[in-house]
């Protein structure tokens, strides 16, 4: 999928009915307000019912957080990404990540809006118990918390200026994936696994175009 325009007004309509449409959008606070009392449950059941020591909950829920980072660089580049020649994939690639591309400074579309999102995260908490059991109650809220991290990244990168002068690699290359080449530069919360498997931009060798960056920054609310 090649996303040749960037719109700097507006959002895209993904459905005509007004609720779905409505449900299609969100705001940080919603998601972190929703996932970190479950969150909390949830490890606090693993720690009062299974008894893990306090070193094998810290361990496997770093380990959760790690493996989102590597679920995070597979789902946008074969997911979000995905090349089809079915139109119904080329929709369902745009409604879940396509139109960010169109609609950079969408700031409603950052996060998984929260009901898709509960389903798919009940249904990844379920697989990672059929596959490590009572552990997954540790895993899953640190592969949750990497998501919220991610997502909360992804505002920031579309939001400030980087804070911090090691961050400016990880902000380059998103800017570079959105204005120069969707097919690199697939790490938002991490530049790790775009080094691995090699889809790095070469930041030494990119100039860095500023108008192009600026059509990415949602734009700065009015005071009346």
């Amino acid at each position: 999928m090649k996303f040749e325009k960037i719109h700097n007004r507006g959002q895209a309509q993904l459905f005509e009915n007004p609720y779905l449409e409505m449900l299609t959008k969100t705001n940080p606070i919603v998601i972190w307000s929703m996932y970190i009392p479950i969150l909390s449950f949830i490890l606090y059941t693993a720690h009062s019912k299974f008894h893990f020591s306090t070193g094998s909950m810290i361990g496997i829920f770093i380990a959760g957080v790690f493996f989102w980072t590597f679920f995070e660089y597979l789902a946008h580049r074969y997911i979000f990404h995905m090349i089809s020649e079915s139109k119904r994939m080329q929709r369902f690639a745009y409604i879940l990540h396509g139109n960010h591309h169109h609609y950079p400074r969408d700031r409603e579309r950052l996060f998984m809006p929260p009901v898709p999102s509960l389903i798919i995260s009940s249904t990844i908490l379920g697989i990672m118990y059929l596959i490590m059991g009572v552990k997954a109650f540790l895993f899953f809220p640190g592969f949750m918390v990497g998501y919220l991290m991610y997502g909360t990244m992804h505002y920031a990168i579309h939001a400030f200026n980087p804070p911090f002068k090691w961050m400016k690699p990880l902000w380059r290359n998103h800017h570079l994936h959105h204005y120069k080449d969707e097919h690199h530069g697939f790490g938002v919360s991490s530049t790790l696994w775009d080094h691995v498997f090699g889809t790095m931009f070469d930041l030494k060798a990119e100039k860095e175009d500023q108008a192009k960056v600026n059509e990415l920054r949602f734009e700065k609310k009015k005071i009346a």
